[in-house]
């Protein structure tokens, strides 16, 4: 009975605290905002869905919503509007912390409008975040228009801490929604903006470390047709899970922490557009997008989205992202630097065979150290490297 009364009592006083405009304690502890089911989230034109977020139920009066863009609206109690073809981010402030989703507001055939033909002419990436949502809204890029090899380009540097690549561990943000991507010294090589579009390794890898989601140019769908979308021959397809299972694919290795053998990190891919992929005969080696039709390769980018729990990956040291250009037989890990591949492991370099399920020979997962670039590395250590041409080319106005 005594317990019975002391947790009415406690109830009643949270009631009381809210009803007056007071905050119990409970409030003052709070730290951090976070969007439920938010992230990345598709709403037809016309239709409306209702955000919330973590904070308890008597504080969401307290949380105050805006949007970035206007393919979206979004009211004072979080009930999004999808209102054109684009994307907004849709931002939720208590206190001075926020949280961020992105909608994507999708074109359907009737309302496609592409952008000029000539608009990539006399090209320049885009250089803020506004810039870069305004031109989402209208299917144009923000980063480079150079579709990548299936290769890698890897910095002819890369930092080493105790025999292990360094994995790069100082925060990169200029704000929420610009992240900023440095070379093997630190230097700022290139911006990705929260919301942008984007299709080299570089910029998309960048992307999704930073935002832990994809940029506005992708899709769900492995079917959806570029005539049908007005990004045209920048659409990506493939954002879905990935299980990881080498009980089932005993070609894949092992990625760390992976739902699919036991682990706590649930993982996802995306596909990488390259030039075509020669290393599997059963990708035949063509461009990924026409512009009319689209041919998957088997490049892939694989990253950790989701922890025990179904919440987004916020810890540097379950934060994950791999390239495969082999469809999974091989991966290397990204190390959040412009060029910064890991070492491969997997099926090849252990000597199997491709893809097979009776030939097969992985080798494991090759360990990273969290840390800053320079962090035990001497400046006589240091080999300097040059950026590929076409990367420097899109570049040279944002070092202007």
């Amino acid at each position: 009975m005594k317990k019975r009364i002391a947790a009415f009592l406690l109830s009643l006083f949270i009631v009381i605290a809210a009803l007056s405009g007071c905050s119990p304690e409970l409030s003052d502890n709070i730290n951090s905002i976070q969007i439920t089911d938010g992230g990345r989230i598709t709403l037809e034109i016309g239709n409306s869905i209702q955000l919330k977020t973590d904070l308890p139920d008597f504080l969401a009066s307290s949380v105050e919503w805006s949007s970035s863009g206007s393919a979206a609206m979004v009211d004072g109690t979080g009930t999004v509007t999808a209102l054109a073809p684009g994307s907004a981010a849709i931002t939720a402030e208590y206190k001075g912390f926020t949280d961020v989703a992105l909608v994507i507001v999708p074109s359907t055939e009737e309302n496609i409008t592409p952008p000029p033909s000539n608009i990539y002419d006399d090209y320049t990436p885009a250089s803020s975040y506004e810039e870069a949502l305004e031109r989402s809204q209208m299917g144009i890029i923000s980063g480079s228009v150079t579709v990548p090899d299936q290769a890698p380009d890897i910095s002819e540097y890369r930092p080493q801490k105790n025999g292990l690549f360094i994995r790069n561990n100082l925060p990169l943000y200029d704000d929420e929604n610009t992240y900023i991507v440095v070379d093997a010294y630190g230097n700022e090589v290139f911006r990705v903006y929260r919301g942008g579009a984007y299709i080299t390794l570089e910029e998309v890898a960048a992307y999704l470390y930073a935002f832990g989601d994809v940029p506005a140019n992708y899709v769900n769908s492995k079917n959806a047709e570029p005539e049908n979308s007005i990004w045209g021959e920048f659409l990506r397809l493939n954002h879905s899970k990935f299980t990881g299972n080498t009980k089932k694919y005993p070609y894949e290795p092992q990625l760390p922490n992976i739902s699919g053998c036991g682990g706590d990190l649930y993982y996802y891919e995306i596909d990488i557009g390259t030039t075509g992929t020669d290393c599997d005969p059963g990708y035949i080696s063509k461009i990924y997008n026409d512009g009319q039709t689209i041919t998957r390769g088997a490049a892939r980018i694989v990253y950790s989205r989701y922890d025990k729990n179904k919440n987004a990956i916020i810890e540097p040291n379950e934060k994950y992202l791999f390239y495969t250009y082999n469809h999974y037989n091989d991966f290397q890990e990204y190390l959040n630097y412009f060029g910064g591949w890991g070492e491969m492991f997997g099926n090849i370099t252990g000597g199997g065979s491709i893809s097979s399920k009776t030939d097969y020979a992985p080798t494991p997962y090759v360990p990273v150290v969290m840390a800053s670039l320079t962090d035990g590395v001497t400046r006589e250590t240091l080999i300097v490297y040059c950026l590929p041409v076409h990367m420097l080319s899109d570049r040279r106005s944002k070092k202007a």
